[in-house]
């Protein structure tokens, strides 16, 4: 995507060969900042501390923190203790675990002295796996744009409500939910973007909204607490998120809040869409409020908040009353009942486990013939 009119993805290699870039997300909205990543734990600062966060973009950059632990060392211990140190930073989204398996698969069988150049190759390899990933979802999404824009009589705007940010910035480019706007809107569709500010980090009003706004698509950035507003007055057309982790049979575990909107967009007919590559897909799950461990943060990111004074300069200020407790919950499971249809890089299926295995048949079990 374009960021000051330049393409422009989220994660690269620079121009050393080794050290791997990245856009310091903790520095958006108020400045475009890049950072250089040199070792193991600068990686695993950078996804802990949401330097670089969504769940496909935690996944790639996990893939090159290997990359780096491996330049120190690369015995069988070494690669064990640096998929430990990564897999621990996160434990929501389940692409994190997915690179890192990718990335141990293909290095496992490899003898130390070979696993440097091939760890670099694959974790390329990963970043424009990804892309062409994100690109597919927003294709299979962009009917559902059109259709709504039918349904309209090709009249007004098509309005987009969207949660928290699964735009480029949380991918390596194109984004997750946001991948058929963009598409969309560089076909010329009049597509206009609701954008939840999504407290307590804000990544909507920080993060989606910058981004939207680099690429010239309209938006208005709204409080958390206005979409079923919205939704009752008839100015939401549909609404399409993202998701950490989806189960076996579609329930979704997306940004605190977004089973809110969910029940909200039911209670008042509006499609309720989640987009997702399947890298996000957890096959060994079905009950996403039981099984999907949530996430609970430093309670800073709720009693406190960062804002740009008149001056310039940027402050964090504290916004709650002075010792009262907060629990800071990262994420939240929408029932897969209230999933109007899950868009995949394969197509838009029904939120169940027959619509997902009707795109991906290879996981469907292997019964046995019996006598």
């Amino acid at each position: 995507m374009k960021v000051h009119e330049q393409p422009t993805r989220t994660l690269w290699v620079e121009a050393d060969g080794t050290s791997v870039g990245i856009i310091d997300q903790t520095r958006l909205p108020h400045a475009f900042v890049k950072a250089r990543l040199t070792t193991l734990e600068e990686v695993a600062h950078a996804i802990r501390s949401m330097q670089v966060r969504g769940a496909p973009l935690i996944g790639a950059t996990a893939a090159y923190g290997i990359c780096l632990a491996l330049r120190e060392d690369a015995s069988d211990e070494a690669l064990a203790r640096a998929h430990a140190v990564l897999l621990a930073t996160r434990p929501t989204a389940v692409n994190l675990r997915w690179a890192l398996e990718e990335m141990r698969r293909a290095l496992q069988p490899l003898p130390p002295a070979g696993r440097l150049s091939e760890a670099y190759r694959r974790a390329a390899a990963l970043c424009d796996e990804d892309v062409a990933l994100n690109r597919s979802i927003g294709s299979h999404g962009v009917p559902l744009l059109e259709a709504a824009w039918a349904r309209k009589g090709q009249r007004g705007r098509i309005n987009v409500l969207t949660h928290c940010n699964a735009g480029w910035l949380a991918t390596v480019d194109w984004g997750t939910a946001l991948a058929p706007v963009y598409l969309a809107h560089d076909a010329g569709l009049p597509v206009h973007v609701w954008v939840d500010e999504t407290r307590p980090r804000n990544q909507g009003a920080s993060l989606t909204a910058w981004e939207l706004g680099q690429h010239g698509v309209p938006h208005t950035v709204i409080a958390d607490n206005v979409g079923g507003h919205l939704m009752q007055h008839g100015e939401v057309d549909l609404c399409i998120v993202g998701t950490d982790r989806t189960t076996a049979r579609g329930d979704v575990a997306n940004k605190i809040g977004t089973y809110l909107k969910a029940l909200a967009a039911q209670d008042n007919g509006v499609p309720f869409y989640v987009a997702l590559p399947s890298p996000t897909i957890d096959w060994t799950l079905e009950d996403g409020v039981r099984d999907i461990p949530i996430e609970q943060r430093d309670g800073a990111e709720l009693t406190h908040i960062s804002g740009r004074l008149p001056s310039g300069e940027v402050v964090s200020v504290h916004v709650t009353a002075p010792g009262s407790p907060v629990a800071n919950y990262g994420f939240d499971v929408t029932p897969a009942r209230l999933v109007t249809g899950l868009i995949t890089e394969r197509g838009v299926c029904a939120a169940s486990a027959e619509g997902l295995l009707s795109l991906f048949p290879e996981r469907r079990p292997v019964r046995g013939t019996g006598t």
